[in-house]
């Protein structure tokens, strides 16, 4: 079976990192009496932020799985599955590199904030989780595809049950993988289920993208099942609870952000995916590939990493919209530029973290 590279893969990630760029940007720095829910560009503006971290999630998990099933196809997936381990947990590294702040240890000041959980711990651990499935799974293709789908839509509709989970017994370093209490972004549940999707998504690209009109009957697929999601996943759960009588999925229903979320996301896919061809070899494609660089120049300029003095310090929700929207801009030229010019592809990076720690091993032996 040949299989193809999915182009607009790279696309959709600048989208997301661009989307990213402005919006903590301007969240960080846009004075509270310009965020009115009753103004509609602030209103659009905070619905498509919102698009950003679904689609980062659904993305990686799609990635992912789909290299470690043509690694497999080719009887080599070992090395893959040992570098998305790896990868797995440089990710969750990083992130909690991310809110060291030199000083504040230096002066015995140790804030516990810390193990707080943010996106790419997440991210690292959810590729770590789809290896472990891939383990089991990857001989039963099939079986595969359904356990995945299952496990996006259980991790979705069973929000409710763990929404306001707080694990107060429970070691605060595991505690903030599942709990926002104490100060986490994201949790595994429910944004593994993205990750879970996206997977879901790669089995289907893998068997499937070689066959004729395959792109046609994708791009359309996803904008339907986009569409339905957007606009209908809530009555069809309300349907499921007329059906079953089971309360979750009332509960569910009125508190659909995941589902719609996702619908977000398959109508992002299905418009990249079909102007691919005018995106392949151009600069959204080279951002869509330092997605890695720019997240981390963005978080040391922006919150201060490692220093504690960051834009937020100096500007924190003081700006007018005008001057966040032109910050916004100059932001994202400047994390950019940055990274094309001083930072490496999330591919040269990993390798490069990766030898280190071999050369590490090796010396660790002798």
């Amino acid at each position: 079976m040949q299989t193809n590279r999915l182009y607009f893969i790279d696309a959709v990630r600048a989208f997301a990192i661009l989307m990213m760029l402005q919006g903590h940007f301007i969240d960080t720095l846009l004075a509270p009496i310009f965020r009115d829910n009753g103004n509609i560009a602030y209103n659009v503006w905070s619905y498509f932020r919102g698009i950003t971290a679904p689609t980062f999630f659904t993305i990686s998990g799609l990635v992912f799985s789909y290299l470690l099933l043509k690694a497999y196809q080719k009887g080599c997936d070992k090395p893959r599955i040992k570098k998305g381990l790896f990868r797995g947990m440089l990710l969750i590294g990083i992130g909690y590199s991310l809110r060291i702040n030199v000083f504040s240890w230096l002066s015995g000041k140790f804030n516990p904030y810390f193990f707080a959980v943010d996106v790419l711990q997440c991210i690292g651990l959810s590729l770590i989780f789809l290896v472990l499935l891939h383990l089991v799974f990857k001989k039963y293709s099939y079986v595969f595809s359904v356990v995945l789908f299952l496990i996006g839509f259980v991790c979705f509709l069973s929000e409710p049950l763990y929404r306001n989970l707080t694990l107060e017994n429970t070691p605060l370093f595991l505690a903030n993988y599942m709990s926002k209490t104490n100060g986490s972004v994201f949790t595994i549940l429910p944004w593994f289920g993205y990750s879970a999707f996206g997977a879901f998504i790669s089995t289907v690209f893998f068997r499937h993208v070689h066959r004729f009109r395959f792109k046609a009957v994708t791009i359309l697929t996803f904008l339907l099942a986009g569409y339905f999601l957007i606009g209908h996943s809530s009555w069809l759960l309300m349907e499921f609870y007329s059906v079953f009588d089971i309360e979750l999925f009332k509960l569910s229903a009125n508190y659909n952000y995941l589902f719609t979320r996702l619908g977000n996301v398959l109508m992002l896919f299905g418009v990249f995916y079909a102007f691919e061809r005018y995106l392949k070899h151009s600069i959204v494609m080279k951002i869509g590939e330092k997605t890695l660089s720019i997240y981390v120049i963005h978080f040391i300029l922006l919150y201060g990493s490692f220093t504690g003095y960051g834009i937020k310090r100096l500007l924190n929700k003081s700006l007018s919209p005008t001057e966040a929207i032109a910050g916004a801009t100059l932001f994202i030229l400047v994390v950019c530029i940055l990274s094309f010019n001083y930072a490496k592809t999330n591919t040269f990076v990993y390798n490069l973290v990766r030898k280190f720690f071999d050369k590490l091993k090796l010396q660790w032996k002798s």
